[in-house]
């Protein structure tokens, strides 16, 4: 008898990604690193708004074998603070110039919506910008990223950080998703924008019920034809689900992670970098694997 096993496709190809005119091939998962540079965070532990800590941090993620580090500075937990782009560019700067240096070899994005920012560390030698707004707060944003011809990640949200909790309404939630995050990409594609990532954007102006219901479409956004990066790492999904907190939600995360890969995710970007890795390496080492009986 012979047991035949079906496989997502998603990974029979590789994406290649134009990072300033040198080409940078995903041909299996990736991991990236949060590295949180903003005193305040829905997961505690993982605030590191001292410089010495930012450093720490960055240090762990690529011994546990991070390929991208993602540094923000403007929180976006539900209802933070809003701050201006010269005091986001302070809370960031000397977490940037620290990996740039120290690690010429990781590639170093940075999660920001305002376009001013973008600029900055574009400038500097920054190859990712991570948009949690997907360009609808400062659509200036797609013309900074296509003049310095690095990626963008495209993440689908409503409103900003303050006003999103209220704009989780939809009458189909998937269908409203894709479509919302399709005007955008044509809107970065239109500003010269050649390299995109789509981001689901879970926990978003998606309450806990929609963001399980918006994993298990996950598959749909292959449609996009993008890599897709998927960021669950501790978030309510999880610990509100669980009936937990974010500081125990890292067996939930890894869960979900591997279930993200099955569905075909192609970068996971987690607090917990070692973890994640270890999912992936667990992944690949299985999955292909085809037995005659």
């Amino acid at each position: 008898m012979e047991f035949l096993r079906s496989e997502n496709t998603h990974f029979s190809r590789e994406w290649e990604l134009n990072i300033r005119g040198k080409l940078f091939t995903i041909s299996t998962p990736q991991v990236m690193g949060i590295v949180n540079c903003t005193p305040d965070s829905f997961y505690a532990s993982s605030q590191s708004s001292t410089i010495e800590k930012q450093q720490d941090l960055i240090d762990l993620h690529v011994k546990n074998g991070a390929t991208w580090l993602d540094i923000g500075g403007y929180s976006s937990r539900p209802g933070a603070e809003h701050i201006s782009e010269k005091a986001e560019i302070e809370r960031i700067k000397p977490a940037v110039s620290y990996a740039l240096e120290r690690y010429p070899e990781i590639k170093i994005s940075v999660d920001t919506f305002q376009s001013e920012v973008a600029n900055y560390v574009l400038e500097q030698g920054v190859h990712l910008i991570n948009d949690i707004s997907g360009g609808l707060i400062n659509s200036e944003i797609f013309s900074i990223v296509a003049k310095h011809q690095v990626p963008y990640v495209l993440m689908h949200m409503r409103g900003t950080p303050q006003t999103m909790a209220q704009l989780n309404t939809y009458d189909n939630l998937l269908k409203e998703v894709m479509v919302e995050l399709g005007t955008q990409l044509e809107k970065a594609r239109t500003a010269g924008v050649k390299d995109l990532i789509i981001d689901p954007g879970f926990g978003f102006a998606k309450n806990s019920t929609q963001n399980l219901d918006l994993f298990s479409y996950l598959e749909a956004f292959q449609l996009f034809d993008c890599p897709i990066l998927v960021g669950i790492s501790r978030k309510s999904l999880i610990y509100k689900t669980l009936g937990i907190d974010a500081e125990d939600s890292l067996n939930g995360t890894s869960v979900l992670n591997t279930l993200a890969l099955d569905k075909g995710a192609n970068i996971l970007r987690v607090h917990d970098v070692k973890e994640a890795v270890e999912v992936v390496k667990l992944r690949e080492k299985i999955k292909g694997r085809n037995y005659q009986f």
